[in-house]
């Protein structure tokens, strides 16, 4: 017996709907639902242990993965199974993850684990859109402590008109990409593309995606009360002694604010904040140390982090004593590495970054596999965070998630600047060499540079710029702060990059760890943050001010050339042997694809020497030359016959024809070595396929003038018992005698 379900669904005002469904699926775990729109459904369920971890954090593990069988597929690789996630499955978890953490209470530490699963795809349809209401609204079916219901959704717009949850091939035409996070009270997330978009844009778009939410959270809401709502689950709380958390911020608040306001470099303020807690910590007793010590630790983080605050919303000034839209000293050089094909380094205060770019042909494009989206890029970027970047030692175990989406950020940022018609498949790679703020944005600076170094014609350069924010809801005080630092970022409300031209946003993110961020503040952050990216952009452009004219000497150069369908395998050759001897001769790399609509050859044609260049794009004109009828053309003889001499298209090298004996002369040539002879270079008319023969004609006589009494030679006659009439008498009838039957022996 099917049990009973209980369902509500979310009307998206242009004829399609999201429903959320409970009660059939997974019914062990602490919540679950099925969410669907047209053929996609995903599977959300969330679990939490009644027991606290021993960890002074949420230990939240937040998983989407998409399954192959849910498009009809297999998955790739020997073991046709589902592996480690892809980039894709990655980006959504850390979209996911980061709206769900802050309203988890900040003493809650038991482990929990949220799983979303694509079941069943549509191609109109992008689950990760989906992925951050599902899980809200399986959590609102269980009894952990959750704050509020949460949603996300994607805006784009096409031609002026905001849309949400746009289909892939409407965001094709879409100009912004965003994915909005938010409550019905609050924005709390933003992460996104745009293409040049104003901050005014940007703020009406983010309005436009949080009046859809409000409606989602609101869904997830009915059905938790028509499914029947759980009491919140009792959790041990954290230890708590206000008395004491009083007295550690008597001592260290002042201490801690005179170190903040002397404005010292992250090591002289570590090691200053470390003495203030050692001198505080020197004051308890052996005993009270092992009893008291993680509340120690605690508190006095708390007083360091209100101190800190206080000094930049009473006085304006920050930790390194600069103002609060001030720019830390920039430096930046190009051409670094003498190998690569481009360069440079990006050095921000005490953030570094070191960007190379390769050029490669399409076969190097990155292949993404997945079941929701099967596709290339010819332009990627990936980004490497080392633990010497911030003076730690610790295991490095492959790409973190961080990793990746930091490099994602980045690559969003750059890759609507690299111009279509570029012949390259391009990888940039971001290497962290130190890291005080905002390294992605580091990144994308460093990244605009390396690629004008390498000779990619960028349309704009491109900026980034990391912002912050302090708050005090009491008093009505906020400080938006320019190129924060780690600690800011860690102490802050909020963490907003944004990166862009002269001309506009090219993509953003953004957390926002209080409530009730105001619209006004948020465009006070984004007018601030643009007179930031233009004052980081100078520097740049007074580096390199326009991408090279040419790659290096060292690097490849690109041709692309389009050949008739018809002669692709010509030029690939039996068993590959054309293509793969041309490439040995002239050392290059030679790359043939199909285009699906036209059925043309595109080929690409990569070498660092341009004669060697040059000698294929020779061999692709000889093998795709075709002669017009009527034109005379320069050829050389290459070999002789009894019957005439085969000679080849000087403009088209290795393509040969047969001039036969009888066209070489209006007089009888009795020999072809009585009027031409190896090596020869003479004109000939083409005459295309003859009709008879059904080869292709070439004369040489047909150039020349006839000999003066020249008569042509009668047309041979063959109705009087020539070759084709024996055994024939004149009326046509068969004369031969029938052949006599063989004796037996």
């Amino acid at each position: 017996m099917i049990p009973k379900v209980f369902r509500e669904v979310i009307d998206l005002g242009d004829g399609r709907e999201i429903s959320i469904e409970t009660g059939k699926l997974a019914k062990q775990a602490h919540g679950s639902v099925v969410v669907q729109s047209g053929k996609c459904m995903l599977l959300c369920t969330v679990v939490s242990n009644y027991k606290q971890s021993d960890v002074d954090f949420l230990p939240l593990t937040v998983d989407y993965r998409e399954k192959f069988a849910a498009a009809g597929r297999y998955p790739g690789g020997f073991f046709k199974r589902e592996a480690r996630p892809s980039d894709g499955e990655v980006l959504t978890m850390r979209l996911v993850d980061r709206v769900l953490r802050p309203l988890f209470p900040k003493d809650y530490h038991a482990e929990t684990q949220v799983m979303i699963q694509l079941m069943s795809h549509d191609p109109d349809v992008m689950p990760d859109a989906m992925a951050g209401l599902a899980a809200s609204a399986a959590i609102q079916l269980s009894d952990f402590p959750f704050e509020c219901a949460i949603s996300e959704a994607r805006v784009g717009r096409i031609n002026g008109e905001f849309i949400i949850n746009p289909t892939r091939a409407q965001l094709e035409e879409s100009d912004i990409d965003m994915m909005i996070g938010a409550s019905a009270d609050s924005v709390m997330m933003v992460e996104g593309e745009m293409d040049e978009i104003s901050e005014e844009e940007m703020t009406e778009a983010i309005k436009f995606a949080h009046e859809a939410i409000k409606v989602q959270c609101a869904a997830q809401l009915r059905l938790a009360e028509a499914f029947g709502k759980k009491e919140t689950r009792e959790y041990d709380p954290e230890r708590a002694d206000e008395e004491l958390a009083q007295k550690i911020h008597d001592m260290a608040y002042d201490k801690v604010y005179a170190v903040a306001k002397a404005g010292s470099s992250k090591k002289e303020r570590g090691m200053a904040f470390s003495e203030i807690k050692e001198e505080i910590i020197a004051t308890f007793t052996e005993e009270e140390v092992e009893d008291f010590g993680g509340l120690i630790s605690k508190y006095y983080a708390k007083a360091e982090k209100a101190a800190v605050r206080d000094l930049t919303l009473n006085e304006g000034l920050r930790l390194d004593g600069r103002k609060t839209d001030e720019i830390r000293p920039i430096w930046c050089e190009v051409d670094y590495l003498p190998s690569t094909h481009g360069s440079s380094i990006f050095t921000r205060g005490e953030t570094q970054a070191l960007a190379t770019v390769t050029l490669g042909t399409s076969r190097e494009a990155n292949q993404i596999d997945m079941p929701s989206y099967e596709g290339e890029e010819r332009f990627y970027l990936h980004y490497n965070f080392p633990p010497f970047s911030t003076g730690e030692a610790r295991p490095i175990r492959g790409t973190s998630r961080r990793e990746v989406g930091h490099g994602n950020l980045a690559q969003r940022a750059l890759k609507g600047m690299v111009p279509e018609d570029c012949p390259y498949t391009v990888r940039v790679v971001s290497e962290v060499l130190e890291s005080n703020g905002s390294s992605s944005m580091a990144t994308v600076c460093s990244g605009t540079m390396a690629l004008m170094d390498a000779g990619v014609q960028l349309k704009k350069p491109v900026s980034g710029i990391a912002m912050g924010l302090i708050s005090d809801a009491d008093s009505g005080k906020y400080a938006v702060l320019s190129d924060i630092l780690g600690d800011e970022d860690h102490l802050g409300d909020m963490d907003f990059k944004v990166t862009g031209t002269a001309d506009g946003i090219t993509a953003c993110q953004m957390d926002i760890k209080v409530k009730g961020l105001s619209y006004e503040i948020l465009v006070n952050a984004l007018q601030q943050a643009r007179d930031g990216r233009l004052h980081i952009l100078e520097k740049l452009t007074d580096t390199i001010a326009t991408p090279n004219e040419n790659v290096k000497a060292h690097a490849p150069k690109m041709i692309t050339r389009t050949i008739p369908g018809d002669y692709i395998g010509a030029l690939i050759g039996p068993g590959g042997k054309v293509i793969q001897e041309l490439q040995k001769e002239t050392n290059t790399t030679i790359v043939i694809n199909e285009d699906p609509v036209t059925e043309e050859g595109i080929v690409e044609i990569l070498g660092t020497d341009q004669e060697g260049i040059d000698a294929v794009l020779a061999k692709i004109d000889s093998i795709t030359f075709k002669p017009e009828k009527g034109s005379i053309y320069e050829v050389k003889v290459v070999k002789m016959l009894d019957f005439g001499a085969v000679v080849e298209y000087t403009e088209a090298p290795g393509n040969e024809v047969l001039l036969h004996i009888s066209e070489l002369a209006w007089e009888r040539t009795d020999n072809v070595s009585d009027v031409v002879k190896m090596g020869d270079i003479l004109d000939v008319k083409y005459f295309g396929t003859d009709p008879k023969t059904r080869k292709e004609k070439v004369s040489r006589k047909a150039i020349l003038p006839k000999p003066e009494g020249y008569v042509a030679r009668p047309p041979r006659d063959n109705k009087g018992g020539g070759r084709d009439n024996r055994g024939k008498d004149n009326r046509g009838r068969d004369n031969r005698k029938p052949r006599e039957d063989k004796k037996e022996n």
